[in-house]
């Protein structure tokens, strides 16, 4: 029997729709893939403590805020840039997208959230040949997680829409999968929250599809302070 083989996919454009781009969203946005992103909690750990998020309710008005006018929208505006500069190959541009990215994390572990799961998953996606995204990252040192997702996205012709839509929705579930070991919640509750959830994540990725650079940034104060608090939170299971 001949031995078997394996070879790295090849920069197809896809439709966004068709299989290829969705086992590739699949892969790259999965809880498998080795991001370590079970190990961050974008500062609700902080806020389970202080009673904010208590219960399936709290939890969802908590993802909500996020998504509409925290790190939730200004991700998805920096994922479709980074996806665009990609998909052009427009080295510089995606360089700026970057330093963007870096510079307008609110916190000390908002910045280590951004960039220790970037800065994996461009390890982790070798098998498709990030090597735009290696390459900015040699320039500006690290690489936030939204760019990274939006550029390999861009650089395999997969759907903008559609990676920012699975973007938000990865970004939302991880947030409950950390709540429900926290507060805790069972995991019927926390399903329910995701799926109440989806609007939401559709709203979004609608509302930022005309959005600009200009405006990156958001409202979303609690979640800010939260993120800030948890650095000095005395008893902690995430890194953030």
């Amino acid at each position: 029997m001949p031995a078997a083989t394996s070879t790295a996919p090849t920069m197809t454009t896809t439709t966004g729709t068709d299989p290829a781009s969705l086992l590739r969203l699949l892969a790259w946005l999965s809880p498998a893939f080795p991001t370590g992103g079970f190990a961050y909690s974008h500062g609700i750990e902080w806020a389970v403590e202080a009673g904010d998020v208590r219960d399936a309710a709290t939890l969802h008005d908590w993802v909500a805020a996020t998504l509409r006018h925290g790190a939730g929208r200004s991700d998805a505006i920096l994922l479709r840039h980074a996806h665009r500069a990609a998909s052009a190959g427009d080295f510089e541009a995606l360089v700026g997208v970057t330093a963007l990215a870096l510079a307008t994390q609110p916190g000390r572990e908002r910045v280590m959230e951004a960039t220790g799961q970037g800065n994996a998953f461009v390890l982790a996606a070798a098998p498709w040949r990030p090597d735009l995204l290696v390459r900015v990252q040699a320039r500006t040192g690290d690489m936030p997680y939204a760019v990274a997702v939006g550029a390999l996205a861009g650089a395999h012709g997969v759907a903008e829409g559609v990676t920012v839509a699975a973007a938000l929705q990865a970004f939302a579930a991880n947030l409950i999968s950390a709540t429900v070991r926290l507060v805790p919640l069972g995991q019927s509750a926390g399903l329910i929250v995701l799926a109440g959830l989806e609007p939401v994540a559709a709203q979004v990725a609608a509302a930022t599809e005309a959005a600009t650079l200009d405006d990156v940034g958001g409202a979303c104060l609690r979640a800010d302070i939260a993120a800030m608090r948890h650095e000095t939170q005395y008893t902690r299971l995430f890194r953030s």
